[in-house]
């Protein structure tokens, strides 16, 4: 099964979710873990942080909860960042953050 290597932030901003959302976002690692592919509207392209990532779409009354992931290698799913929202627009600061850390992701997982 693929591993999911988390950035510690992201973990943790998770596990302030509500407990709905985090099973959704559980439901929907394990459905990547076993090798198959999500599509809209439950995931989206964001080639503005890597040209492999793509962006978890969690949505409940009170928000919009992006998780963004990279396949990365085989076997490896890496997950930069999380965070929660209230627009369809994700904010420039939001992609930097994620830009980031995804670049010490991959360096610790090489």
């Amino acid at each position: 099964m693929t591993k999911v290597i988390w950035n510690k932030s992201a973990k943790n901003t998770v596990r302030a979710f509500s407990e709905d959302v985090r099973k959704e976002i559980g439901a929907l690692l394990m459905i990547l873990q076993q090798g198959r592919n999500l599509g809209m509207p439950q995931s989206k392209p964001m080639k503005q942080v890597h040209s492999s990532a793509f962006e978890l779409r969690i949505k409940d009354g009170a928000g919009i909860y992006p998780v963004f992931y990279v396949l990365f290698d085989r076997g490896k799913i890496l997950i930069p960042h999380a965070f929660t929202k209230k627009t369809q627009k994700t904010p420039p600061k939001e992609i930097d953050t994620a830009k980031k850390r995804l670049r010490r992701l991959i360096d610790e997982t090489q």
